[in-house]
């Protein structure tokens, strides 16, 4: 069984995406695989340098995220054409890894955290998709205090995703992580059992 995990930035899906490997789930990263695949060399490396202009990269050849991050943040049709060169790429290996496990461990549940799932039109590739929830102004202060962000800063960025709201009505499993971690985990503890993962 496959199931994409998926929330808000500064939800706490890395908490979540934790607890499910603990509990013996496979777990699949697209934020890894997005980093992966702008690594010195990458073809979407060198397309990214040519559309948005070495200005992008260091010294080293490696990205220079934060400065990307300040350019597609601020523009809407930059962050889409930055989208279009990496979401292929990151895909792909997606995919081929879904395959793997699906081939190599058929009885272990595969968790593929995306953060952009909905944003992105991924739901197909799941059975079940699985939310992480807090509400916006728990959202908004995390996520301020994790990157050290001013408030006009996240706001930026959660405008960026679609609204935590939204997803929650897509939900086919909602954990609500604005409680205590203790409550997070009887939360997966309950999904591990009703699931027959034990």
């Amino acid at each position: 069984m496959n199931i994409g995990l998926t929330g808000g930035i500064a939800t706490g899906k890395s908490t979540v995406a934790k607890g499910l490997t603990e509990r013996g789930a496979i777990l699949i990263d697209l934020d890894g695989i997005a980093r992966e695949v702008v690594e010195p060399g990458q073809p979407s490396l060198l397309a990214i340098a040519e559309r948005f202009g070495q200005a992008v990269l260091q010294a080293d050849g490696m990205l220079d995220r934060k400065k990307l991050g300040s350019i597609v943040f601020s523009d809407p049709s930059e962050r889409k054409a930055l989208e279009a060169i990496i979401h292929p790429a990151i895909r792909a290996v997606m995919k081929e890894r879904m395959a793997y496990h699906e081939s190599h461990t058929p009885n272990k549940l595969v968790v593929v955290d995306v953060p952009l799932l909905f944003e992105s039109g991924l739901e197909s590739y799941f059975e079940q998709i699985m939310v992480v929830y807090v509400p916006r102004d728990v959202q908004l202060q995390r996520l301020m205090e994790r990157d050290k962000l001013t408030s006009e800063e996240a706001l930026k960025r959660l405008n960026a995703q679609m609204n935590i709201e939204d997803k929650k009505i897509k939900a086919d499993i909602l954990i609500d992580n604005s409680g205590s971690l203790e409550h997070t985990k009887e939360q997966l503890d309950r999904f591990w059992r009703e699931k027959g993962l034990e």
